[in-house]
């Protein structure tokens, strides 16, 4: 789960709660905590102020209101049965979230994303979607390109926190290297994709081009979660 929707569930049960309330203060904790336990570094006073704005924008609309008493503040849902968990797709979210899986099938031939073709087809039967979709964002990445046979593998070793042994060769180095990493991210930069992940005898990220991989099996060290890098920036 990502350190996002940890805070959210956090806030969550909390805004339901009608015995006890929460003043801004006590939701940060709250989520703070459930942060910690995770392994995630805290946030500070506006980090909480964006995740209750984000909260109540869609895809949640979580009813958030500000309750006053005097000088304090508690907050709380105005209806006490909503829960972000029981939230269900409206048909443009349907039809966003479709979209983004039909990116991904651009990896088709691929064992890993089979299930995206799988899924689409349910998506516009529940949902009533049009099934005659036509591309509408080019893509400049070609699935053919060096290293993109690791695509799917990566991107399952990031989904399930599963460390990894890589062998590398960099364009400096006559022999590959062995790199024990834990994956965190995938971006792709000029035509060419990239694993940002942790090395445990290094002090900050490792970036490897995927062009560049000649290996890759599992790792039985423990996976290193991420508290320190928020991919966003990147």
């Amino acid at each position: 789960m990502s350190r996002t929707l940890i805070r959210y569930w956090a806030y969550d049960q909390c805004l339901q709660n009608r015995k006890i309330k929460y003043s801004w203060k006590d939701l940060l904790r709250k989520a703070n905590e459930a942060s910690e336990e995770a392994g995630y570094e805290p946030i500070k006073k506006t980090m909480f102020y964006k995740d209750i704005h984000a909260m109540q924008a869609p895809p949640y609309r979580a009813p958030i209101e500000t309750i006053r008493e005097g000088r304090d503040a508690y907050y709380r849902y105005s209806d006490p049965t909503f829960s972000i968990k029981n939230q269900k797709l409206n048909e443009l979210e349907a039809e966003e979230l479709k979209s983004a899986l039909m990116v991904l099938s651009r990896f088709k031939g691929m064992p890993q994303f089979d299930w995206v073709n799988e899924i689409i087809p349910k998506i516009e039967q529940q949902f009533g979607l049009s099934n005659e979709s036509s591309d509408i964002i080019g893509f400049d990445e070609n699935v053919d390109l060096k290293g993109m046979e690791f695509f799917g593998e990566l991107f399952n070793a990031i989904l399930y926190k599963k460390p990894l042994i890589i062998d590398y060769q960099s364009f400096k180095s006559t022999e590959p290297k062995a790199f024990e990493i834990s994956p965190y991210y995938l971006k792709q930069h000029n035509n060419r994709w990239f694993l940002f992940g942790q090395v445990e005898r290094f002090p900050g990220l490792t970036v490897l081009s995927l062009d560049r991989i000649e290996t890759i099996k599992d790792s039985k060290a423990e996976y290193i979660k991420n508290t320190s890098y928020d991919f966003d920036e990147y």
